[in-house]
């Protein structure tokens, strides 16, 4: 059992979470600057970078995320260039998904209410944050600019259209578009 010695204090949690910050910078930013042809070196920060990588995986860069350490990418999953992921919470994606341009995936949220959201530190405005797993099935496409919101579940074969704010979780085999995204007919 742990005492409160033992259990880590809010400034330790929070400087693993810079460290671990810094170090994905770091990687995302050598990523990012290695040419398409080095796909020795390529393979390496991500494997470096992220938590699981099948065969197959391509990112285009500029790639983005907060940490890498909480992305598992499944056999053949293909990133368009400009995603982002904010991966406070576990974001898996499955076996052959393709992600178009400007996706960007929040498992990490905050308190909508300020009085929730915003406290000091040391005097200055700080704020809460929170996180709730993201999971895309197999063979799922999700169009270009769509935005997943934390908590959501996208379904195997799942199609999201272009643009789509996704703030709840989809079936499989199903077209959803739109903001907020619903579900428009099977598939």
């Amino acid at each position: 059992m742990s005492t409160p010695e033992d259990t880590p204090s809010f400034d330790t949690r929070e400087d693993a979470a810079l460290s671990r910050l810094h170090r994905a910078r770091a990687l995302i930013a050598e990523y990012n600057a290695t040419a398409s042809t080095d796909a020795d070196t390529r393979e390496r920060l991500l494997d470096d970078l992220l938590a699981e990588r099948a065969a197959g995986v391509w990112i285009e860069p500029p790639f983005f995320c907060d940490y890498g350490d909480n992305i598992a990418l499944g056999a053949g999953v293909f990133i368009n260039t400009n995603c982002v992921f904010l991966d406070g919470a576990r974001i898996t994606i499955g076996e052959g998904t393709l992600l178009g341009p400007g996706v960007q995936i929040y498992a990490t949220t905050h308190p909508i209410r300020a009085d929730q959201r915003m406290y000091r530190k040391d005097g200055i405005p700080a704020y809460r944050t929170s996180a709730e797993p993201v999971t895309i099935g197999s063979n799922a496409w999700i169009g270009g600019g769509a935005i997943i919101l934390p908590g959501v579940t996208i379904g195997n074969g799942t199609t999201v259209g272009a643009g789509s704010v996704v703030n709840r979780s989809l079936p499989d085999n199903v077209f959803a578009a739109g903001n907020p995204c619903r579900v428009v007919r099977q598939l």
